[in-house]
Parts: structure tokens; sequence; C-alpha cells
């Protein structure tokens, strides 16, 4: 870590070398170490080594048809091409960008970098087939999709499957707890807390496989996606056809075709607009969570050394939840611009997209970080039994639904107006009043037995 301080025209510039305390994102600064391993899909460092892999790739894949001016490249060097983005190192993406410095070009600059390396190789011969009648979209339309298809796989969906086998965990532990519901944000027919548990479980997984069935898409052909500059070099070779081979088969995506200069997006959309509808489950789970612990439903293991208030000692507050939650609202804020941005752009091509494709990894991380805060918040849980006994007890008014149900099915009159008049009362229902209602009904005793049963805590259904 280092500091400079120049004094330029009565200003001081401060230059630092980055860490945590001077980033002006949190994702790179206070929540950096739950954000790391998305540097290798979404830093600029990986957006560099994602084109040296698709010019490489490229090359390689002309190398395998029939382009007479490559028939006598040798196809055993190929594990050593590959070499240059296998072992891509930082100091190689500092080539780059100093190479950019002159360009003001980067997918220009990744070409003289590869070009560079050819060579290092001595394959100067070769060199001007890397990039062969591409432009910088073909690249960047290629590599963005692959990072973020790797980071989704290898980092954002396993984080969101662990939290969700956690959470089945905890509904099978408590498949059996009864939970007085609340409709409104008042008392209603009593529930079982697991199941309120596998709501949120079944709602992620359904927009998961929503998430999982949308293509990464990419565009592949040239300045304005016909290929003009191939065809006018090698009229009678299928281009297209090369392209489909090329980014369906070598790369793992699904080309979109026809396109102009640059991919439409709409998938892409698609899959921020399926990540933003999990992160509002998980804000619904969130302020469910919140609410509970605000009710005594869940205490909170304590941290020896924590402190939940700078004021007041005694305060343990549900902060990961709240953490998440303004996560999850930062995320969906730019995911919300990325679905509605990304697929306009004026006639073949602006420049609009550019940057904000530089940013895709910026809700993900929100997203990451939430998803760790939910996770840490759930495992701190220490479920209240007396509490949540003690509201059941307080509320037999929800066993109304029960008997005046019971009451229809005997066919006895009016049985819903009866058990209104009898809970609306502004007066508190206990056992003995629904005990004493019970004994004016004009049933059988065998009915009445039935009724009898019924209480807040096994009134839960199934």
């Amino acid at each position: 870590m280092y500091v400079i301080f120049a004094r330029l025209k009565n200003k001081t510039k401060i230059l630092m070398g980055l860490n945590s305390l001077n980033a002006v994102s949190p994702i790179d600064g206070r929540y950096h170490s739950k954000t790391a391993e998305l540097s290798a899909y979404y830093s600029e460092e990986a957006l560099i080594k994602y084109r040296v892999k698709v010019e490489i790739e490229y090359f390689i894949a002309l190398c395998d048809i029939p382009i007479p001016q490559l028939k006598s490249f040798d196809h055993t060097k190929y594990d050593e091409l590959r070499t240059i983005y296998r072992e891509f190192s930082t100091e190689d993406a500092q080539a780059i960008k100093d190479i950019e410095a002159v360009t003001n070009h980067d997918v220009k600059a990744v070409e003289y970098f590869i070009k560079g390396k050819f060579d290092e190789m001595n394959l100067q011969e070769y060199k001007e087939f890397i990039h062969f009648g591409l432009t910088s979209q073909d690249i960047n339309n290629t590599a963005i999709p692959l990072s973020l298809r790797n980071g989704i796989e290898e980092v954002y969906l396993p984080a969101i499957t662990e939290l969700i086998e956690y959470l089945h965990d905890l509904a099978n532990d408590w498949k059996n707890i009864p939970l007085l519901a609340r409709t409104h944000g008042q008392p209603a027919s009593p529930t079982l807390l697991g199941k309120e548990i596998m709501v949120f479980i079944e709602r992620l997984n359904v927009q998961i496989d929503t998430l999982e069935k949308v293509p990464f898409s990419a565009k592949f052909g040239g300045a304005t996606g016909n290929f003009n500059a191939h065809y006018a070099a090698y009229p009678d070779y299928d281009w297209n056809g090369f392209a489909k081979v090329f980014v369906n088969d070598v790369l793992g995506l699904n080309r979109s075709f026809p396109t102009t200069q640059i991919e439409h997006y709409d998938n892409m959309a698609a899959l921020f607009d399926a990540l933003k509808r999990i992160n509002s489950i998980l804000i619904d789970l969130d302020r469910d969570m919140w609410t509970y612990v605000s009710m005594e439903y869940f205490k909170q293991k304590i941290k020896k050394g924590e402190v939940g208030s700078s004021a007041m000692p005694h305060k343990v507050n549900p902060i990961d939840f709240e953490n998440s939650e303004g996560n999850l609202g930062m995320a969906n804020a730019i995911f919300e611009h990325l679905s509605a941005k990304l697929p306009i752009s004026r006639l073949q091509r602006d420049l609009t997209d550019s940057t904000v494709l530089r940013n895709i990894g910026v809700p993900i991380a929100h997203s990451l970080i939430a998803i760790k805060s939910t996770m840490k918040g759930m495992k701190k849980m220490l479920l209240n039994t007396d509490k949540l006994a003690e509201d059941l007890e307080n509320n037999w008014a929800v066993v109304a639904e029960a008997i005046q149900t019971v009451l229809r099915r005997e066919q006895y009159p009016n049985p819903y107006e009866a058990l209104k008049g009898l809970t609306r009362k502004n007066e508190k229902v206990t056992a003995k009043t629904i005990a004493d209602f019970i004994e004016t009904l004009d049933v059988s005793e065998e009915i009445k037995a039935e009724l009898r049963v019924f209480s807040p805590s096994n009134y839960v259904g199934k």
C-alpha cells in the first residue's frame, strides 16, 4: 500500500494503491471478502482474458477450415496457443492496457498483444488471421456472455443453492412447529413454521429453473452481422455455418442470428429479470424473518465481543437481514436498468451498451453479498417456542373458522354470523369463551366433541 501526494495548481492530488479502505465501491471495499471470487469473471482483467480466449479459439477454428493460407499451420501448436489465455496473468492484462493507452481501443489492443505472442512463437506469417474479418463486438459479444455464464454457474448458483439447502434443513426441523399466521398484520388461521419456509424454497426453485433455461446468447457476424469482409475474402465458404459451429460448439454459447453489429441482448435481459425476481423473493424472506425476530418468535445467537448498538447495550439487531435487503435493492435497481437499456440500440449499433455491460458484475456482486448475509442471519436464528405458544394461546379467536366450517357442513343456520358475533366484540376470546359457545350450540354431543378438539396449536391444516 502506498500513498503519493502531488501538488497541482494549489490542489492536492492523492494517488493510492487500491485497497478495502480507499475503494469507492463497497463491493471492492467493505465487502471485498464476500465478492473477491467474482473478480475472475467481471473485472477488467477478466474481460481482457476472455477476449484473448475468444481471439485464440477463433484463430484455431480458422485453421480447421479450408483456408489455403492456413494449411501449413502446425496443429500441434494449438495447446501452446491456448496457453496464452490459460496462463493469462495480471502482467499480461497490464501489457494490454499499456497498448490500449496508445491505440485508445481495447479490442485492438488485445489483437496487438496476441500478434506479439505470435512473434515470440515464430508464427509471424499467420498474424493477419488474428481477428480476421471481425469487428470488436464479435469479441465483446462472445467474451461477455462467456464470463457472465461462468460467473453465474460457478459462483452465483452454488451460493443460492447452498442457501436453499440450508432453508430446506430448517423447514424439516420446524415442520411440526405451529405458528400463528398473520394476514394484513392480524391474527389468522395458524400454520406450520416449516411450511412457511417451504413456500420460499418452492418460489426460489421455480425461478432458478427459469433462470437456467435462459440461453447465454452471443453475436458473431462481422461489422453489421452479414460477414461482409469474410465473404469478400472467401466468397465460396459458408461463414454463417462456421459461426454457428464456433459459437455453439466451441464456445458453448447460443448464436443469435440474424443480428446487427451487436448482440440484441434480449436473452441477457431475460436473465437479469430472472435474477431480479429471485432477489425479490429473498427480500420477502428477509422482511419476514426480520418481523419474526421483532415479534420474538426467534432470538439470535450472540457472538462474544459483538455490539448491537453504540448506546443501548441490550440490543441484538437483525442486521444481516437488513444488510441483505439493502443489497438486494441495489442489485435490482441495476438489473432493472440493464434489462431495460441493453436491448435498445440505435440502428445497427451505438456505444451505449459498452459502458453498461462493464457493470454486469455489480448487481451480481450485490446479490452475492445479500445471499451470504441472509445465510448468516438464518444461522443465527434460535427458535423461541415459548413465545410461539404464548401467541397461539392468546388468540383463540382463530379457531372460529374451524367451528363455523364444521357447522356449515352440518347445515347449521347462519354459523358464520354466529361466530362473527362471538369474536368481534372487542373482548378477548379465550379457550373458555370458545368452550362456552360450543355448549350453546343446538347440535349433537358427537359434533360438540368434534368442535372441542380444535385449538390454535392444532388447527394448522396439512
